[in-house]
């Protein structure tokens, strides 16, 4: 007898960890049948792979609502497969809009919820924890300072470390340096269409001109030819590029351009000074500034507590700015750094994916 999981994440950063939990999972009980929504990490990893998260990510108010029948589309096709499959447990990684959602249906259809990366609703409307503690039947949280938000309201949560550091752990040692003959700045503008078309012209205009060299750390989710576009409109010529491989980048790196989200905190793990870059539709930042209720954007910040490294939201977010804060952090180099060390004593132990593959297999009695 085989047990079935079923895992929807909704963009990079929860394929890379659904990619590490579904090797987990398969360590720790090689018959399993796994079905997801994530990326090519998590099919690489061997799930079945149901929908690609690039279908599905769409960042900002604005961009949701213009995209609602989509999603609407996709959630119903979500339910019936989930009833078709019958896990004997679904686990969600963060991507709370659409992933909170299918918890309650969940719940109220009889199927064991397990929420992994839960959403960060310690940044805006925390009364949402009594529905995701509700729906929910494991929680676990990466941040350490998520468990104690959690006990505020008196409900438990699991604290299993930054699946971060196994990811970059684990892959140090292999990967390939970039091979530059002089110190560069890495762009890392992000994952979604959206968002790099957002952010890359900014970063391209920024360092034009300037003393380093340039490299983009463009992401798998993307084509080349995507990339090749938007730096032949902004005629970067300066711009170098390394495709999918953005820990090579990262591990080379002098100095960062960073769109805000989990790239923050890859970058300073991997100890290269940055530049939090931020900056979106003028209705959905609207929204947004009158609901998030963090003094910070970044994780990095958030997690330290204090302004260890620059953020530059909206309309701070212009070439001259950037170019004015990359002369600060260059200055401010080994005092950032060392805030790193610190950030990463927080983080806390390694191994969240095997923590989280052996609660949940612990969870399932029906496994044999």
């Amino acid at each position: 007898m085989s047990c079935k999981v079923y895992i929807i994440a909704g963009e990079a950063s929860g394929d890379l960890h659904g990619s590490n939990l579904i090797h987990s999972l398969y360590k720790i009980h090689p018959n399993l049948q796994i079905k997801a929504w994530g990326g090519d990490l998590m099919k690489n990893a061997g799930a079945d792979l149901v929908v690609h998260y690039k279908d599905i990510a769409f960042m900002g108010f604005v961009e949701v609502v213009a995209h609602l029948g989509k999603i609407i589309r996709y959630m119903a096709l979500c339910k019936r497969d989930i009833l078709s499959f019958r896990p004997d447990i679904l686990i969600l990684i963060d991507y709370p809009g659409f992933n909170m959602r299918i918890a309650q249906w969940a719940k109220k259809n009889g199927i064991k919820v397990a929420y992994y990366i839960t959403p960060q609703i310690w940044a805006w409307n925390t009364s949402r924890v009594h529905n995701l503690v509700e729906n929910t039947d494991m929680r676990f949280v990466i941040l350490p300072f998520e468990q104690k938000f959690f006990k505020v309201f008196g409900y438990s949560t699991e604290y299993v470390g930054h699946p971060l550091l196994d990811a970059i752990h684990h892959r140090f040692d292999t990967i390939k340096n970039v091979e530059n003959p002089r110190p560069f700045i890495a762009l890392l503008p992000g994952s979604r269409q959206q968002e790099i078309h957002m952010m890359l012209p900014i970063m391209i205009a920024a360092t034009k001109g300037m003393k380093y060299d340039v490299i983009l750390a463009a992401s798998a989710s993307q084509t080349p030819q995507f990339y090749q576009d938007i730096l032949s409109k902004y005629k970067a010529d300066h711009v170098k590029t390394v495709h999918g491989d953005t820990y090579a980048v990262l591990k080379a790196a002098h100095l960062a351009l960073v769109t805000s989200g989990t790239a923050t905190l890859e970058t300073a793990i991997f100890k290269v000074p940055q530049i939090v870059c931020y900056k979106t539709g003028k209705i959905s930042y609207f929204v947004a500034k009158r609901l998030i209720k963090t003094p910070f954007i970044s994780l990095v910040n958030l997690i330290m507590e204090s302004a260890l490294v620059p953020e530059l939201i909206q309309e701070d977010c212009n070439p001259t700015t950037i170019q004015q804060h990359l002369s600060i952090i260059e200055q401010n180099r080994n005092d950032i750094i060392a805030g790193y060390e610190q950030l990463i004593q927080r983080l806390g132990s390694s191994g969240a994916s095997d923590k989280v593959a052996h609660a949940i297999i612990k969870a399932l009695p029906s496994c044999p």
